[in-house]
């Protein structure tokens, strides 16, 4: 359909990160005569043009946004498949007390969904990355169905790790393949991830190619969103540039998600900002450590990362300081140990801890226009949970034959920028819904990380996934 000499669509979404794929692949199953265009500020990179030139992106996230002089970086994708494309795969769920931080623990915020809410779509988005897992994962993430997979192989540590805190210490659930599928093949633990040289792990070139051949959909690429167009509380299109050009693709559904750098720098120059877009933009805290062990080699599991220990996940200790999520790593992040016949004597953990989404923390426009992340320090609560990490480690591991423990320092980035668009009940201090509609302007839709109300230790891929599903079917549920 035409208005005046501009095409109008059914739907137009903005990026094609996991928010925006499985938001759409949901919403094509609902309504597959509706017509839907894409817009994606990068590429269509295949698999094969990132291997060969050992990158996901030809734009760079520096190139992107402004960096604040000396504090942390962002990482991010841009081009066809987002963040499906640099992720590692780790793909566990968040805890239950993650949803109701404020109610059990009086601090950060509620969520406007419970863990029981999100379930099924969970094991929905599980289902379509053909997660693997292990069931002993439903001690503390209960499910309502099993893993598509297997889990991976895991190393002679996490077996002593498991059999002494089995209902801390599980089997990692990550979107790599133990078994190969008819688009992916098993994954070869080389520590590769970012650039998966067998093309094992779940992406959106490898996992959506319904959604990427679809008839309905058109995908326009090069094309950067600027701001929604809307008159009357009504979103009415949305204007972007190409080749140094403008101009507005008109739709009767917006759907924003780019990350969330991205999209609370198009509700700002769209003037939506208010009361709060862009505050609050953060990632966990990383850190790791190397654990040299006496007489135990590692690096005999089937992928990067395989174990998982939720000792210092949830408790009372959230009052004061913030949760650790600890992973075991199958990789020699630090090198092989130099001592003869010691060589695999060691164990990478990497440890993410919960940060509070401030309001000092933003994103902002200058003067032309170009989002500019303000983070700064970690919050008080981050760092008090990371030295209570640090503090209590020697005795999470004593099931090891621990010889040293070894700080190697706080990690540059976690990759997973978030809770800059919170979703929520009261519109005073959320941009939207529980539904994730805009609370002004209500054909409006976000998806992605933005929308989290706070900033767990796991990693949030999956759970953009199954808000996403959830999204798209509460939409077409209710239309």
């Amino acid at each position: 359909m035409r208005t005046g000499d501009r095409e109008r669509y059914d739907v137009v979404v903005v990026g094609s990160g996991f928010g925006a794929l499985f938001f759409l692949d949901r919403f094509i199953r609902a309504r597959p005569k509706a017509r839907i265009v894409v817009l994606e500020w990068g590429a269509a990179n295949s698999h094969e043009w990132q291997i060969n030139n050992q990158k996901n992106s030809t734009i760079a996230p520096a190139d992107a946004h402004v960096q604040v002089p000396d504090q942390k970086p962002w990482n991010y994708t841009i081009g066809l498949g987002g963040g499906t494309n640099c992720w590692f795969g780790q793909s566990p769920r968040l805890h239950p007390s993650d949803f109701a931080l404020l109610t059990k623990y009086g601090v950060g915020r509620d969520w406007p969904v419970t863990y029981d809410d999100l379930e099924p779509y969970y094991l929905e988005a599980e289902t379509i990355m053909s997660i693997s897992g292990a069931e002993e994962m439903a001690r503390i993430l209960p499910r309502s169905g099993p893993f598509p997979q297997p889990p991976h192989r895991v190393t002679a540590i996490d077996r002593m790790m498991m059999r002494a805190q089995p209902d801390r210490h599980v089997p990692i659930a990550t979107a790599r393949a133990r078994v190969a599928t008819q688009d992916r093949s098993r994954c070869c633990a080389t520590a590769r991830c970012n650039l998966c040289p067998v093309d094992a792990k779940f992406t959106a070139l490898n996992g959506f190619k319904h959604v990427l051949s679809h008839p309905g959909i058109t995908w326009r690429f090069g094309v950067r969103a600027v701001a929604i167009e809307h008159s009357a509380a009504t979103a009415t299109g949305v204007r972007c540039a190409k080749d140094g050009r403008e101009e507005v693709v008109d739709g009767d559904l917006i759907v924003l998600g780019a990350n969330a750098i991205h999209s609370p720098a198009i509700l700002l120059q769209s003037d939506l900002g208010a009361p709060k877009a862009g505050l609050g933009v953060t990632e966990q805290l990383g850190f790791e450590v190397e654990v040299l062990l006496d007489g135990l080699d590692n690096f005999d599991g089937s992928t990067i990362t395989t174990g998982l220990n939720f000792s210092l996940y949830d408790g009372e200790f959230r009052r004061e300081h913030g949760a650790a999520l600890l992973f075991f790593e199958n990789r020699w992040s630090h090198g092989l140990r130099k001592d003869y016949g010691r060589w695999r004597q060691t164990l990478p953990i990497i440890i993410a801890v919960e940060n509070l989404p401030l309001d000092s923390y933003s994103v902002a426009l200058n003067g032309e226009q170009q989002p500019v992340v303000d983070h700064g320090a970690f919050s008080d609560y981050a760092v008090r949970g990371l030295q209570a990490a640090l503090d209590k480690i020697e005795q999470v591991l004593q099931p090891l034959p621990v010889e040293r423990i070894v700080l190697r320092g706080e990690r540059p980035t976690e990759s997973h920028i978030q809770c800059s668009l919170p979703m929520g009940d009261d519109a005073e201090y959320s941009t939207v819904d529980r539904a994730q509609v805009h609370h002004k302007i209500r054909n409006l839709i976000v998806v992605g990380s933005a929308v989290f109300p706070t900033c767990p230790p796991a990693n949030p891929s999956l759970t953009v996934a199954a808000l996403s599903l959830r999204a798209a079917d509460m939409l077409t549920r209710s239309a």
